[in-house]
């Protein structure tokens, strides 16, 4: 390689999964014209990292999977030196490809007990296994940012919860069940996301913490990781002053967070990729092409995710960077590409998905992460012959249809309503129709994952269940972030609550199971949450 080719490596640029042939023929000639190292694959260019707040509708597409099986080969067809492909794949292939099997957030793997810690090598083993079926080599994730911040905007349901020790045993044994069936793993965003309560995406985040509280909590799973050869740490957009003379530098772009902290106090000589380079926090800041990517790698990334300008940023570091460095950082890269498997004649055969596989794993994870948040004979009361005809079952956000209410049905039979929107408040006779009953059995399916605009759910909707929790004896069962417990009223006039992270079939039955049988729960909330 000449040493224009060799900086090529450094660069992985977008990639999207539905895109048009344009676009796709662009990517081709980047890859012939460049030699660059990887890509990194987005579902389409409405959904990647900050385009979400363009208000762009996701067209989803049943062809996805295939789509992106094949034009990993396409691209690998125009490689001369094998591209090492990756995505973010934190709780699955699904995460970015529909029809793909789809496994746990991290706050539900977080919610296991100790004992159980297998089960979260075993998500990271299958979430390898399908990425290989696919032609992946590197999946970005998982995070190991402590999760100490409730009003977090972008990490919360993300990470494995606000415990350090856990957050790095969990980590540990994800990146070890990915390793295991050959696929690279990324310990992310150093030095930890989750004391900040802005959107890296959007702005710029500003941790207050000094070197010795970072040391003390945000940066153990990361020596963990380093402790014990983990592939590559990805660099997360967020500032820390008191580790750069008090200015509020973005740690991709700070020799003193990378170079002085990260390689030299930690000792940690493996691979160093950005976060997406075309984030907010950061595609901002320099009007001239290139000047972001040189500024990127002389802080000290290897790797330059989300490269927007691949041909600049290769001139500026071509003028800019001496040849040991570039050395440096390319056999930290061929290195990786080695493990990977990239330069072996016989690659062993992927095996084809098996959603049977993940639904048993999906089970087992649900039966042992149910949190009883709180219970007050909330069985009894159900049970007991006197109030089984003033018993009535609500479900919000879905219809009474639901994998719940049907496993409750034959054994727990009762009247059964349903909340889909704000509208049925207002269009229904819901409320009179409760009057008659003492108790609700409530399954509440949180609308999304992240906070903004209160988890989408709607005002008229938290008003009602506020009223609700004065005037019955309710009893909840949320399926969703946990984190949405915050901004729901009168929680404490419930008599039970229990908390169970995800709306999959897997896990509505389990939590009914739990519920008919009695059985106390076995996880544990992995997050402070106020209000409660």
């Amino acid at each position: 390689m000449t040493l224009e080719q060799k900086i090529g490596q450094f660069f992985f640029p977008a990639v999207f999964i539905n895109d048009t042939e344009e676009n796709i023929l662009e990517t081709e000639r980047l890859i012939k014209e460049h030699n660059i190292g990887g890509l990194t694959f987005f579902h389409s260019r409405a959904s990647a990292a900050t385009n979400y707040e363009s208000k762009k509708k996701v067209e989803f597409n049943d062809d996805s999977y295939q789509r992106l099986k094949d034009l990993i080969l396409r691209y690998q067809k125009c490689a001369t030196t094998p591209l090492l492909m990756s995505i973010d794949a934190e709780w699955g292939l699904a995460m970015r490809v529909e029809k793909t099997p789809q496994y746990p957030y991290a706050i539900t793997l977080g919610a296991l007990p100790e004992s159980k810690i297998n089960l979260v090598y075993e998500v990271g083993k299958q979430i390898a296994l399908d990425l290989k079926e696919a032609g992946i080599h590197y999946n970005l994730a998982p995070l190991a940012d402590i999760n100490n911040n409730p009003n977090n905007p972008v990490i919360g349901y993300r990470s494995f919860g606000s415990n350090k020790e856990k957050v790095a045993q969990y980590a540990l044994e994800y990146l070890r069940g990915m390793s295991d069936v050959g696929i690279l793993g990324c310990l992310k965003h150093f030095p930890g996301h989750g004391n900040t309560n802005v959107d890296s995406h959007l702005g710029l985040p500003v941790l207050q913490e000094n070197l010795e509280q970072l040391l003390e909590n945000e940066l153990v799973p990361f020596i963990k990781g380093i402790e014990n050869q983990i592939d590559s740490i990805m660099i997360g957009h967020l500032a820390v002053p008191a580790l750069n003379d008090g200015k509020e530098t973005s740690a991709t772009l700070s020799k003193n967070i990378i170079e002085t902290l990260l390689r030299e106090r930690l000792d940690y000589d493996g691979l160093i990729i950005s976060d997406a380079l075309n984030m907010h926090s950061v595609s901002k800041l320099y009007d001239v092409k290139g000047q972001l990517e040189w500024e990127a790698f002389n802080a000290g990334n290897d790797v330059l995710c989300f490269a927007e300008n691949v041909a600049e940023g290769i001139q500026e570091i071509l003028k800019n960077a001496s040849p040991e460095r570039i050395e440096a950082s390319l056999n930290r890269i061929m290195k990786c590409k080695e493990k990977a498997g990239l330069f072996n004649e016989n690659k062993e055969p992927a095996a084809n998905f098996d959603f049977k596989i993940t639904s048993e794993l999906n089970r087992k994870i649900a039966d042992y992460c149910i949190t009883e948040i709180k219970d007050k004979n909330s069985s009894i009361l159900l049970f007991d012959a006197k109030n089984r005809e003033r018993l009535a079952k609500l479900s919000i956000y879905k219809t009474i249809d639901n994998q719940f209410f049907k496993t409750l049905g034959p054994i727990l039979p009762s009247p059964e309503y349903a909340i889909e929107n704000a509208n049925d408040l207002v269009e229904t006779t819901l409320i009179e129709d409760l009057e008659p009953f003492d108790t609700v059995l409530i399954s509440l399916f949180i609308p999304k994952a992240k906070p903004l605009n209160k988890f989408d759910l709607e005002d008229s909707v938290l008003e009602f269940l506020g009223q609700l929790f004065q005037t019955k004896k309710c009893i909840l069962y949320v399926f969703g972030n946990p984190y949405a417990l915050q901004v729901i009223p009168n929680l404490d006039k419930t008599i039970g609550i229990v908390v169970m992270y995800q709306d999959f079939v897997e896990f509505q039955e389990s939590a009914a199971e739990q519920l008919l049988e009695d059985k106390k729960g076995k996880g544990s909330l992995p997050v402070s949450i106020t209000g409660i």
